[in-house]
C-alpha cells in the first residue's frame, strides 16, 4: 500500500535534516573491540564502551534529558543495562550503560529467529533424528520434541518462541547446516545490522564463555526482527497446539495427539503477581545462571510503538525483568514527543546501499515471497489450520519500508497498529 503524501513528505524532510546533521555535525562512532571466546563480561560497565548510535550511549550510567514537562524516570530501576526507544523513528528516549556487554540468554533467540527464519517456508517437514539433539545443554529449555517425530517449521519456530525451546532451536540449526554454521551466520547478520556488541556462541543462548550482547544490540535485533510477518507473529503468539508423541491408542491405533504451550513472556501472558501489559505485542524474554533476567518487549499505545530491553535487575523478586519494564514503557509513552533523544538504532549497513532492502527478504516470511501461507493473516481467534491461538499477528504492516539512500537512515514509513484484542487487554 503506497504511503500517504503526508508521510512520505514528512520523511523526505527527515532525510534533508539527516543529511545536513551528517555533514556538519554527527560524530564519529565506533565499536568496542570484539570479545574473545575466552571473556566474560565486566562485573561493572566499563568507562569506554561503543558510540553506536551517539556517544551519550558509549558513557556508564543513565542517559536521559529531563527537561520540563518530561516524566522523571522510575526510581526504583536495579536492571545492570536498559533502554527505551522508539520503534519506527528510531529515537533512544533514555538508557543505562545501554552498550554494555552481558550475557543475554534467550533474548540471542531474537538474532537465531532473525537471521534462519527466511531460510525454510513453514510447511517445510523434518523428522527429528538423535544427532539433531545430541548437543542440547544440561538444564536447557525445552519445548518436548522426540526423536523419530516430524515436525513442520511452524511447530519449530512456535516452539522457540513460546517455549524457548532449546530443542527447537537445534533442530532447525542442525537444518541450517548445522551449530557451527548456524552460529557464523549469526555473527555475520549482527554485524551487518551494526549490533557491534553482540558475540553468539550457541543459537540458543544457553550460557558459553564470550557469549554476548547489550540492551543496545538486542533492540537493535529485534527491530529487525520485527520486518518479519512471521516473526511477528511468532512472537505475539500467547498460546499453541504443539504436536505429541505419536502413541497406540486403547483400541491399538496409532495416533498423535497435542499439547498446549504457552508464552512465557510475562508481558504478554500475564502471571499471579503481573498482569498482560496494554498494548504488548512480544518479543522476547530469557534467564540463565550466568545472565540472570533477560528481557526486550514492544508495545504500542495511541499510534506510538516503543521497543525496551532490559537486561538482569539486580532486585531478586519474582518477575522483576517484566515489572521493570512495564515501568519503562509506561514513561516511556508519557515521555514521547516530550524528551529529547539522547541516540539513535542505527540503520543495518545495507540499508544505505542502493537496491538494497534490510532483512533477509523483503517479504518479510519464512521461505521467501512465494510462501504466502498463513503467515500474512491475523491469528486472533486463530483457526486450527495454524495451531496457534491469542494475539497472533499483533504487528501488522500497512506500509513498506522506507529506506532513504543519500542519508542512510532508517526509517519505518508505516503504522504499527495492533489487534482489538490487545487493546482491550488493559491493566487494573
Amino acid at each position: 500500500m503506497p504511503a500517504p503524501k503526508k508521510t512520505v513528505r514528512r520523511s523526505l524532510l527527515v532525510a534533508s535534516a539527516v543529511l545536513s546533521s551528517l555533514a556538519l555535525t554527527a560524530p564519529v562512532s565506533h565499536a568496542a573491540p570484539k570479545p574473545s571466546p575466552s571473556t566474560s563480561p565486566s562485573a561493572t560497565p566499563p568507562a569506554n564502551m561503543s558510540t553506536v548510535g551517539g556517544e551519550r550511549l558509549g558513557q556508564p550510567g543513565t542517559q536521559v534529558d529531563l527537561a520540563s514537562g518530561v516524566p522523571v524516570l522510575p526510581k526504583d530501576l536495579s536492571a545492570r543495562s536498559w533502554i527505551v526507544a522508539d520503534a519506527e523513528s528510531g529515537d533512544v528516549l533514555a538508557a543505562h550503560n545501554a552498550h554494555w556487554r552481558l550475557a543475554p540468554a534467550s533474548t540471542m533467540k531474537m538474532l537465531f529467529a532473525d537471521t534462519v527464519l527466511p531460510r525454510f517456508p513453514r510447511t517445510t517437514e523434518h523428522k527429528v533424528v538423535p544427532s539433531d539433539l545430541a548437543d542440547v545443554g544440561a538444564g536447557s529449555s525445552l519445548v518436548g520434541i522426540k526423536e523419530g517425530e516430524t515436525y513442520t517449521v511452524h511447530d519449530l519456530w512456535l516452539g522457540v518462541f513460546l517455549r524457548s525451546g532449546n530443542d527447537a532451536v537445534h533442530v532447525l540449526s542442525k537444518m541450517n547446516g548445522g551449530i557451527k554454521n548456524t552460529v557464523e551466520e549469526m555473527n555475520e547478520h549482527a554485524e551487518e545490522l551494526q549490533a557491534l556488541d553482540t558475540h553468539a556462541v550457541s543459537p540458543d543462548g544457553y550460557d558459553a564463555p564470550g557469549q554476548v550482547s547489550s540492551a543496545y544490540d538486542l533492540t537493535l535485533i529485534a527491530r529487525s526482527g520485527l520486518q518479519k510477518k512471521d516473526f511477528r507473529e511468532y512472537c505475539s503468539t500467547v498460546t499453541a497446539k504443539f504436536p505429541g508423541e505419536t502413541k497406540k491408542n486403547k483400541k491399538g491405533k496409532q495416533v498423535r495427539e497435542s499439547f498446549e504451550i504457552q508464552n512465557t513472556n510475562r508481558l504478554l501472558a500475564g502471571d499471579s503477581d503481573i498482569p498482560v501489559y496494554q498494548g504488548i505485542a512480544g518479543v522476547k524474554n530469557g534467564n540463565t545462571t550466568n545472565a540472570g533476567a533477560t528481557f526486550t518487549g514492544v508495545a504500542e499505545r495511541n499510534g506510538k510503538v516503543l521497543l525496551v530491553t532490559v537486561m538482569n535487575p539486580e532486585k531478586n523478586e519474582h518477575n522483576e525483568v517484566y515489572k521493570e519494564t512495564a515501568r519503562l514503557f509506561d514513561w516511556g509513552f508519557q515521555a514521547a514527543g516530550k524528551v529529547q533523544p539522547v541516540g539513535e538504532l542505527v540503520p543495518p549497513k545495507n540499508a544505505a546501499q542502493p537496491g538494497a532492502q534490510p532483512g533477509a527478504n523483503d517479504s518479510g516470511e519464512a521461505g521467501g515471497a512465494g510462501n504466502s501461507g498463513e503467515s500474512a493473516k491475523p491469528a486472533v481467534g486463530a483457526s486450527a489450520a495454524t495451531g496457534s491461538s491469542g494475539i497472533g499477528v499483533a504487528l501488522g504492516i500497512t506500509g513498506g519500508l522506507l529506506v532513504l539512500l543519500a542519508a542512510g537512515a532508517f526509517l519505518i514509513n508505516r503504522r504499527w497498529p495492533l489487534p482489538d484484542l490487545v487493546r482491550r487487554r488493559n491493566r487494573p
